[in-house]
């Protein structure tokens, strides 16, 4: 499957330096806030929230991050678990080392990447997927929806191979067609699905987040 999903990006606009954008960061409470706890992006405070309210992240939890870096939420994440070897972050780009997280620089897609993974969880199954990556926007609405939906497509059937019984899974949406579509999907695997969306999300952002709770471990899986 590498190479067949569609190039993601979960970092800032081309147009960081625009007077606008500054602008709008400068007056955002969120990113001030991450900035004085020294934080790597002020998406920290959406997994923060959503945390919070629906208690994903325990102590024990094993945790995979989809698309981690630049590594706000396995930052966030390795504040709550007890160890150092529960959490691991898979990103194309880059990520500075964070204390109790290992990184594999690659496609969460790739097969190879797949048997890194699994070898870092060698007790077993995972507790709880995370993924903030959204596809690259092309303006074509057509593209940008089936996009969307092959992304989450691909992170369902990860899912599927790494996910414990009860597992949860959190992956960031954009409010369109594909929504329900790809509810529908999930909920197929999973006891409770539903769409939250964090006070620190941008009020004028169309995304949201796909919550899925209780991981069905005898639904059908991908040969």
């Amino acid at each position: 499957m590498h190479g067949s999903r569609p190039h993601t990006n979960n970092k800032k606009p081309d147009n960081k330096k625009s007077g606008k954008w500054a602008a709008r960061q400068n007056r955002d409470p969120f990113v001030r806030q991450s900035q004085r706890q020294g934080l790597r992006a002020r998406s920290v405070f959406k997994l923060e929230q959503i945390d919070q309210k629906y208690r994903l992240i325990k102590p024990s939890s094993k945790i995979v991050d989809l698309g981690s870096a630049p590594g706000s939420w396995s930052q966030y994440a390795a504040s709550k678990v007890v160890g150092n070897d529960q959490i691991v972050g898979v990103d194309l780009l880059p990520m500075k080392e964070i204390k109790g997280v290992r990184f594999i620089h690659g496609d969460f897609c790739d097969p190879g990447s797949h048997r890194q993974i699994f070898d870092c969880f060698e007790e077993g199954r995972i507790d709880l997927v995370l993924s903030d990556m959204a596809p690259n926007i092309t303006g074509i609405r057509i593209t940008d929806q089936a996009n969307a939906a092959q992304l989450q497509d691909a992170i369902l059937a990860f899912c599927l191979k790494a996910l414990t019984a009860r597992g949860n899974l959190l992956t960031k949406l954009f409010e369109g067609e594909s929504v329900g579509f790809v509810r529908k999907r999930f909920i197929e695997h999973f006891d409770r699905v539903q769409m939250v969306k964090p006070v620190a999300s941008r009020a004028e952002s169309r995304e949201v987040y796909l919550l899925a709770r209780g991981f069905k471990l005898n639904s059908s899986r991908p040969d």
